[in-house]
């Protein structure tokens, strides 16, 4: 890359202009930062890309550097919250307690098991030795064999999601020869653990198959069970609550469909629940004889039908769906099953019962907002309910539900080493008019203490029908205790509030989203909660193709925002089918190859596209060098556009983690202090003191 001179640091990397184009329905869109993108993607090679994102690293370096002092004592503060030696709650499956443990400044966690007749612990997987001397590292799947002999477990140590499966022989700690490099799923095992059911990804990071692997066969021998040709579909596995049953399912964002194998019979021929249909979406569970599927075919919000297992898809109502109550999910048990859902955009958990249809027992919740559900269940004869709790004042919970008594026994409360003070705080969950007329949801959370109008924090995401759960934050309290309020807009684009809300969201509604998040932060002003110019905002992905769009379009109102990893090079990766992501985003953005409405409409709010000669406000903005789903030149090309055209002289920070992924650092402290880098930029930019 070459060393930079002195000089290069008295001002911002200026990236060349190299003229380029491309002509889709007769419209020209020209790009003079499309050279960024190295041609040889995935590999980045190209010295004079590498030598401009190492120059952009360079700025941000110096610009951050008299901001040390604060980066640091924000990391000791966050850090200082969270237990370092802490171990969850051990849950049994078959003849083996389970649990996980962080020991004090590990990075990563630690897996153990002890019988549950009574024997020392057993240390069965070793995240801290596994990442020894990896700049990056993550855990994909981890599955233990039936019989509780073998674990599968697959891991990525570059960030790019691509993981390795290895075997390990928990009586002599030693892996067997099998090892299974390009994995992207679970990992299955069949019955009687004699193989392995997963998913490669292919050169575009899709998993359109299903693999089988016997133990000790070589890997090039493995079965393809299934082979999806829709190239914008994703294919992955599971078990069914009886573990008899191997569920395979095939998806993109609006179709779903599934398949049945026998668990005992692997290679046996796939059994269609329900051919595809444009728009539905299901998912299947099988007990005793009985397939149980959640699907949207009859109302967007979900229903709960059965079938037998000879007609899978002659579905019959047993929960129907309304436009109250938005269903998520079903988990089948023995005595009882679970529905889950959300009511008035609050989660909601039922136990339902086989033998009486009537018979609906929710679980009550202490607070009026909250973010609550089952946790890990695995075993189906439970009579008693993992679940987990939390609110924006609340830490994170994990309880017992005990569903013959329906009693709540609470098992453990995070803890925060360095005090937290529940009764300082208040949260509330307001709505806020979009312009449209349409109530969006708001939870706040702020001290008591705090005066108003004062700087707030509002964050948005609104993709996918992913909502934003109103849950429990031990970072963000380095804002709130410096006198911010923080707000999460539940924006339409998330299904916060039920499929309608997600699908008002997207494709030709898109633009609701960026406008609901405007609306939600003029509404806050109204309020007296905060003023223009005192709202620091972030997102990440698809939030952070929300923060490029905000702050084309309102300015004035923001005035620090962090944009991580953002997705603003919207038309040019929709164009582009070679993409790895691209084919199964159609569904969400629309497919603007074919498709010339779709076309304009991308083109009309892609905030690469829309980025003016008009003042900006203070930004951080974040990428990924091994990043699979935003790729690395979408970050840089947005920041070189707005390098050339701003008007403003605030500050403009780009920085590329060149050894890590879409997640950033991977570490349980490393990402904890790029939290902390970008707190400190919010509280410089907004003249906070530290």
């Amino acid at each position: 890359m070459g060393r930079m001179n002195d000089n290069s640091l008295l001002a911002p990397p200026i990236a060349a202009k190299k003229p380029s184009s491309i002509t889709h329905h007769g419209i020209t869109v020209s790009d003079d930062y499309a050279w960024l993108r190295d041609a040889g993607y995935p590999t980045v090679a190209d010295k004079e890309v590498l030598a401009h994102l190492a120059a952009e690293n360079a700025w941000f370096e110096a610009r951050m550097k008299p901001h040390e002092r604060t980066i640091e004592a924000l990391f000791k503060e966050m850090r200082g919250r969270i237990k370092e030696a802490d171990k969850s709650v051990p849950q049994k499956d078959g003849d083996y307690l389970y649990w996980i443990e962080y020991e004090d400044g590990a990075e990563y966690k630690k897996w153990w098991r002890r019988p549950v007749a009574g024997s020392p612990d057993e240390l069965i997987l070793d995240e801290v030795a596994l990442a020894e001397g990896k700049e990056y590292f993550r855990l994909g799947a981890l599955s233990v064999s039936k019989d509780g002999r073998l674990l599968a477990y697959s891991v990525d140590d570059n960030g790019s999601e691509r993981f390795t499966a290895k075997i390990k022989d928990l009586a002599t700690g030693e892996h067997l020869p099998d090892e299974i490099p390009g994995t992207l799923s679970s990992l299955v095992w069949v019955a009687g653990d004699t193989g392995l059911v997963y998913s490669l990804a292919n050169e575009n990071w899709r998993t359109d198959n299903v693999r089988l692997h016997w133990l000790g066969r070589p890997i090039d021998s493995d079965v393809e069970l299934y082979h999806e040709d829709d190239e914008g579909f994703r294919v992955g596995a599971s078990l069914s609550a009886q573990e008899d049953w191997i569920v395979i399912s095939a998806g993109d964002h609006e179709t779903r469909e599934c398949w049945l194998v026998p668990a005992a019979e692997p290679t046996a021929a796939p059994r269609l629940v329900r051919a595809r249909e444009k728009g539905v979406e299901y998912d299947v569970d099988v007990r005793e004889g009985t397939v149980w599927a959640h699907a949207n075919d009859t109302h967007e919000n979900f229903r709960v039908a059965t079938a037998p297992l000879e007609a899978p898809d002659a579905w019959e109502t047993l929960i129907e769906g309304t436009d109250e109550f938005y269903l998520t999910g079903f988990e089948l048990f023995r005595d009882f099953y679970v529905v889950e859902g959300r009511l008035g955009g609050l989660d909601r958990v039922e136990i339902r019962y086989y033998d009486d249809p009537a018979r609906i027992e929710p679980v009550a919740f202490p607070e009026a907002s909250y973010s609550a559900g089952t946790g890990s269940n695995p075993e189906y004869d439970q009579t008693v309910l993992r679940m987990s709790y939390e609110s924006m004042i609340s830490p994170a919970s994990t309880y017992d539900y005990h569903v013959a008594e329906r009693r709540l026994e609470l098992l453990k409360r995070q803890e925060i080493p360095s005090g937290y003070d529940r009764d300082l705080y208040a949260t509330d969950r307001l709505e806020i008019a979009a312009r449209d007329g349409t109530p969006i949801p708001v939870s706040v959370m702020y001290r008591k203490d705090r005066k108003a109008p004062g700087p707030l924090h509002l964050y948005g995401y609104g993709a996918y029908g992913i909502a934003i759960p109103p849950g429990f934050s031990t970072t963000r309290l380095s804002l709130v205790d410096r006198g911010f309020a923080y707000a999460i807009a539940h924006i339409r684009g998330g299904d916060d509030m039920g499929r309608a809300w997600y699908k008002a969201g997207k494709l030709e509604s898109r633009v609701n989203t960026f406008t609901d998040f405007v609306d939600v932060a003029k509404g806050l002003i109204d309020r007296g909660l905060t003023e223009a110019g005192r709202i620091s905002i972030s997102g990440g992905s698809a939030g952070g193709e929300l923060m490029g769009a905000v702050v084309n379009s309102n300015p004035e109102l923001w005035g620090a925002v962090v944009a991580h990893v953002p997705f603003v090079d919207v038309l040019a990766t929709m164009l582009d089918a070679t993409l790895p992501l691209t084919p199964g985003e159609w569904p969400e953005w629309g497919n603007p190859i074919e498709d010339r409405e779709a076309f304009e409409l991308i083109q009309s709010y892609s905030p690469y596209d829309n980025v003016r000669a008009q003042p900006y406000p203070p930004m951080l903005v974040t990428a990924g060098l091994n990043d699979p789903r935003v790729t690395y030149w979408e970050p840089a090309k947005w920041v070189a556009r707005l390098r050339e055209l701003k008007t403003d002289d605030h500050e403009l920070l780009l920085k590329t983690n060149m050894g890590a992924g879409h997640g950033g650092k991977s570490g349980r402290f490393q990402s904890l202090h790029e939290t902390a880098e970008e707190m400190a930029f919010i509280l410089w930019q907004m003249g906070v003191a530290a």
